[in-house]
């Protein structure tokens, strides 16, 4: 998992994104931050979405490892014995740096995304990376 920059309405915000090791996306989320409360927020959606993942490669971001270790704080008062594995080594994340070019060599000739606000999404039980792909086909 990874963020990086995106504009939005014009103005700068976080894209916080998950692949798999194949490289497919596992989740997204657009947060105006990059502190614990959106990384907690963007992995409690995934791990929703997607399910329990024994293993989280990241980048040495504090604000991200703290998201994971909210998320096994959690595991531990539901009782479950076993945790989330956080790995920091930066080369082991260069699948999902690599694919921040493409999703910028996109947007950067719109200038931006124009909006993304909740409820415009067509159906709420399916992730919403799920629906873009459907869209593209």
């Amino acid at each position: 998992m990874d963020e990086t920059y995106v504009k939005v309405k014009g103005q700068w915000g976080y894209l916080y994104r998950a692949v798999d090791k194949f490289g497919d996306t596992v989740d997204f989320i657009l947060s105006e931050h990059c502190d614990e409360m959106a990384a907690t927020t963007f992995f409690k959606q995934a791990i929703n979405g997607n399910g329990f993942p024994h293993k989280i490669v990241m980048d040495k971001s504090g604000a991200n490892y703290v998201g994971i270790e909210n998320i096994n704080m959690l595991l531990m008062l539901a009782g479950l014995i076993s945790f989330i594995e956080i790995c920091q080594l930066k080369y082991l994340n260069n699948l999902i740096e690599q694919d921040h070019r493409f999703i910028k060599r996109i947007t950067k000739p719109m200038m931006g995304f124009k909006a993304f606000h909740k409820g415009q999404l067509f159906d709420e039980n399916i992730p919403a990376y799920k629906q873009f792909m459907a869209l593209a086909g």
